[in-house]
């Protein structure tokens, strides 16, 4: 048995209580991972734009991420490209990969149906890129998920936050809060994120990549 197989085996006697899918629930199509650290102190911090980005596409269906399950907040939402499942893990940004593959084996999810919205230092800032698989450019959260799940046939939509530069260090970087000008010119960035989210699950990534791997 291959270890996706084992994995959704897992969580099989589960998939039978009140809030399985098909008790009740319409069909999960896609699951939408959105990577951040748990936080007050991490809330408005570069690394958390995955999760500034469910927040904001779960808003668009009037939800909320309020539900708990595998160490994650998520929310379950029905669009006109299918049904989803929106998650902010609570692990911790590099251990992202321990809620990713509950909630994938939970819903009976295939990887290559799995959104991961992430911060990228390797793009310019407020750029996004869309990819299936590769490598993981040092991203932790990213590598988690691909060791947990096996494989790294999965989607990723990267928002670019550009490297800081010699004059401060990686991780100050990343977690340190964005000012309030900062905050103003990346707000629109969730809402292209999510429309690039909904263009890969209506109409595939070859589409959607040629719409919104482009500058703008």
């Amino acid at each position: 048995m291959s270890r996706l197989s084992r994995l959704f085996e897992k969580f099989r006697p589960a998939a039978v209580k009140h809030d399985q899918p098909g008790a009740g629930h319409s069909e999960i199509r896609w699951m939408l991972i959105g990577l951040g650290n748990p936080g007050e102190q991490y809330r408005r911090s570069r690394h958390n734009l995955g999760f500034m980005t469910v927040r904001r596409f779960a808003a668009r269906y009037n939800s909320e991420l309020s539900r708990r399950k595998f160490n994650g907040c998520y929310a379950e939402i029905r669009t006109d490209a299918g049904n989803a499942i929106v998650v902010a893990p609570q692990t911790f940004y590099n251990r992202s990969g321990d809620c990713a593959s509950a909630m994938l084996g939970y819903y009976k999810v295939p990887p290559e149906r799995l959104i991961v919205i992430h911060d990228e230092m390797d793009l310019p800032e407020r750029q996004l890129r869309l990819k299936r698989g590769g490598g993981d450019a040092g991203n932790r959260g990213v590598r988690s998920i691909a060791d947990a799940l096996g494989t790294v046939d999965f989607i990723r939509v990267r928002i670019g936050i550009a490297h800081p530069g010699r004059s401060q260090g990686s991780i100050d970087y990343l977690l340190q809060p964005l000012t309030d000008e900062e905050a103003r010119l990346l707000d629109p960035v969730f809402d292209r994120a999510g429309d690039a989210v909904l263009a890969v699950m209506r109409d595939g990534l070859d589409r959607a990549r040629a719409i919104y791997n482009q500058r703008v």
